[in-house]
């Protein structure tokens, strides 16, 4: 099956390569190291340890396992994202202490070629990017890959079980899997991992902590807006969801004098377009690239890498890609924070993250604009169920926490099977 299934990728390459070219036209990112697609590229030191995070969010999620790889192992780190947007975030957080490339297409040379390249002692991928080829090749080098912080929603099983015939060799070849819960395990087994190579670890999000450089940043950043003004924050927000935000701002600002709304698109390639938006829908806006005019009725983030200073500006967030269908991001993030946050229904892919954080009283789920506004409204005038809100989040990550050294426990396992 994994032949099939290489032949339909051969198919496709016409596409994935008009794809690039279309986001090429927002992100020039994607025109540079082009030939790392195909496995090309300078080579990196032998003997190191890959480490895969498709993009931002996965790059966020391995910097706790990466600094402690970084104090404990000798030889090079390599990661390997398949964004720009990953690549750069990867660039700010590691300046220069990890060697960065492009993971290349799941073509058999393009592996074989990118592996020759890097010759890795292990590979770990962090959540779940499955690539039979990948794999395939790892196993016949007797490369460990280890899959960390695995996740699978019931709805991506439910397209791996119809797929089962192809899926389930491939998968019986993963050395180990880190899952993020019990639910992601036994989805996981489902689909073809073996029963046991799989141990539940839970999430290294958890263990990320807001450098104290952040959190001051924010505060400054909330003097200059003005500290008696009340700050909500809309972050990661996705196209048809920044429109609800802004027709929730409309009945806010009725309510709350002199507030201000923080706009952080989940791409920072759109931020043009949703500052278009927010201009044309009658509100005025000040870009963080140009500097924040703290009169204007919307600051839009249009910056990499600054949500975690945002979020400490602000007094609550709505946290997106949770009001449209794209499953949702990340909860955690303000409740490390002490912020309390709402959230749409969709969120699949934070599904137990979110749960817990709703049932401790962290999370506030609304639906639709009307809802979103009641919201914000509701908890910009009670500064003290903010605060409980708040509290409950931030007491939820301390409480859970310790996800990156059980994970490390399981990679270091593989490593020293494999010395």
């Amino acid at each position: 099956m994994r032949v099939l299934y290489t032949i339909a990728l051969y198919a496709m390459m016409p596409y994935v390569w008009l794809r690039l070219a279309w986001r090429a036209r927002r992100d020039r990112g994607y025109l540079r190291h082009v030939g790392e697609r195909l496995g090309f590229g300078p080579a990196a030191g032998a003997g190191g340890i890959l480490v895969h995070a498709v993009s931002v969010g996965e790059v966020q999620a391995a910097l706790p396992l990466l600094d402690l790889m970084l104090e404990q192992y000798r030889g090079p780190v390599l990661l390997t994202t398949s964004t720009p947007s990953g690549r750069r975030r990867g660039e700010a957080l590691f300046s220069g202490r990890v060697v960065q490339r492009y993971l290349p297409w799941d073509l058999p040379g393009a592996t074989r070629r990118f592996l020759a390249r890097t010759a890795p002692r292990a590979v770990i991928v962090l959540e779940t990017e499955l690539w039979p080829n990948l794999i395939h090749a790892c196993a016949e080098r007797s490369i460990p890959l280890v899959y960390v912080n695995a996740r699978l929603s019931e709805r991506s099983a439910a397209g791996y079980r119809r797929f089962r015939r192809l899926f389930a060799p491939t998968l019986a070849r993963v050395t180990a899997v880190a899952a993020q819960t019990r639910a992601d395990a036994e989805r996981l087994v489902a689909t073809g991992v073996r029963a046991d190579r799989v141990v539940v670890t839970g999430n290294t999000k958890l263990d990320v902590t807001v450098p104290a450089a952040a959190r001051e940043s924010g505060q400054l950043l909330r003097h200059q807006i003005g500290a008696s003004r009340r700050v909500w924050i809309a972050a990661s927000t996705h196209e048809g969801e920044e429109e609800m935000v802004l027709a929730a701002l409309s009945r806010v600002r009725a309510n709350v004098e002199g507030c201000r709304l923080i706009l952080v698109p989940r791409h920072v390639e759109r931020a043009g377009r949703v500052a278009s938006l927010v201009r044309r829908l009658g509100f005025s806006v000040s870009l963080r690239t140009e500097g924040f005019d703290e009169r204007a009725d919307v600051l839009l983030g249009d910056t990499m890498g600054e949500l975690p200073i945002f979020y400490a500006a602000s007094d609550l967030a709505f946290v997106g890609g949770s009001l449209v269908d794209i499953g949702g991001h990340n909860l955690l993030e303000p409740a490390g924070l002490g912020i309390p946050a709402l959230s749409g229904p969709y969120t699949r892919n934070f599904a137990d993250l979110a749960t817990s954080l709703r049932a401790v009283g962290a999370v506030r789920v609304v639906h639709g604009t009307t809802d979103l506004a009641a919201a914000v409204v509701d908890l910009l005038r009670d500064p003290n169920r903010r605060h409980r809100m708040g509290e409950e989040g931030r007491e939820f990550v301390l409480a859970n926490r310790g996800a990156r050294d059980r994970t490390m426990a399981v990679i270091d396992r593989q490593l020293g099977a494999a010395a």
